[in-house]
């Protein structure tokens, strides 16, 4: 395992939408987080408690209207979108409920697709980087498989491989799980939790299912817009 290393840094992370306006309303109410490399966490709280705004501002989908957001140290809330798209492109991956593959390309190629929308035509190397992947998640001899030829199991283990293809120092995970049966969903959930100590990965889980929050090293709470507790393995923090 690598050093542990700060990754994401939140300070006083407000958003509000309609600004100035009359119906302004303030969703985030400074926020403060902080997760490390060896970091494996949940994140929960009821609906409308503001986790897929908070969700968004870390993922660099869109930006607060108040306090700073810190990348791998560098502050973000004043990037142009150019240099965020960039910045969430290097370190930043996305799996979601849904696996969001494209139906006419194969799973290898669904894997390469973060490298091929930056760079175009993939070298040897980043091919045999993606190859790789798949083997990682047991699906190597499913390269050439469209992704209506395999199980949603399979599809959201290909949408992982593809979240890692650029060893991103932060793996975002919304209902990763929402979507499959308990057994799949629990070999999801392991297959997150071996990336994290095998590339020290920060994973951060969005989640609704209290049994898999729980067996997360941390579960942090959002209530209205404010973390409302935040406990793991080394204690509240």
């Amino acid at each position: 395992m690598s050093e542990v290393r700060e990754v994401l840094r939140l300070e006083g992370l407000r958003k509000s939408y309609n600004m100035g306006q009359p119906n302004e309303v303030e969703v985030l109410h400074g926020v403060d987080l902080r997760l490390d490399s060896a970091d494996f966490a949940a994140l929960v709280g009821p609906s409308g408690s503001g986790k897929s705004t908070l969700l968004n501002m870390i993922g660099l989908l869109d930006s607060p209207t108040g306090g700073e957001l810190y990348l791998g140290g560098r502050p973000t809330r004043t990037m142009d979108d150019e240099a965020r798209t960039a910045l969430r492109g290097s370190q930043i991956g996305f799996v979601f409920q849904f696996h969001h593959l494209i139906g006419a390309f194969t799973a290898l190629e669904n894997v390469l697709m973060p490298v091929l929308v930056a760079q175009g035509r993939p070298s040897r190397e980043t091919l045999d980087i993606a190859r790789g992947l798949l083997a990682d998640v047991g699906l190597e001899k499913f390269a050439d498989r469209l992704p209506d030829q395999l199980s949603g199991g399979q599809q959201q283990r290909v949408a992982i491989a593809r979240a890692l293809m650029t060893r991103p120092s932060l793996l975002l995970a919304d209902e990763p799980t929402g979507n499959l049966d308990t057994r799949t969903a629990a070999d999801v959930f392991q297959l997150l939790r071996r990336f994290n100590e095998q590339f020290g990965c920060a994973v951060l889980v969005v989640t609704h299912d209290p049994r898999l929050a729980e067996t997360c090293d941390r579960k942090i709470t959002l209530v209205d817009g404010r973390i409302v507790s935040d406990e793991g393995m080394r204690g509240d923090r």
